[in-house]
């Protein structure tokens, strides 16, 4: 993919929380469809770390932001970037370990598999940004011809 244009979809969430599981395979179907169409390879350990960020990403938005939100993957550079847009401008922060706490861990499981994690401040709303690599070994030669 080298010099190509990123592959990328994009679709709003609103509603419940069944929208976290519709999430969820949507991500799989587009890393499906970018691997079978493009020859784009693609670990399954990238598969599962991309479907878990997207769970945690959309579970957030759902949990603490009113109104819809909005899952957008781009692939490019041997990498899958996966962005969640929700209306609320609160910068999410990761908590400290405790080993006692349940739950409440999404962030801090985000930050550990992926390879790059931002958050910043839209007009309205934020934008969470992670990037995951599609091989195992992220340094390896990717270059499709």
């Amino acid at each position: 993919m080298a010099g190509d244009s990123p592959l990328h979809t994009a679709i709003a969430l609103d509603g419940d929380f069944s929208c976290i599981a519709e999430a969820r395979q949507f991500a799989g179907s587009f890393l499906d469809r970018i691997q079978a169409d493009h020859g784009v390879p693609i670990s399954s350990r990238a598969m599962e770390m991309t479907r878990l960020v997207v769970s945690e990403l959309v579970t957030n938005a759902r949990k603490y932001a009113p109104g819809p939100a909005l899952l957008e993957l781009r692939v490019a550079d041997a990498r899958v970037e996966v962005t969640v847009w929700d209306s609320d401008p609160a910068l999410p922060v990761a908590r400290a370990a405790e080993p006692g706490r349940i739950g409440q861990h999404g962030l801090e499981i985000v930050v550990a598999v992926a390879q790059s994690f931002e958050a910043r401040r839209e007009p309205v709303g934020k934008r969470i940004t992670a990037t995951i690599a599609l091989l195992d070994d992220p340094d390896a030669d990717t270059a499709i011809c």
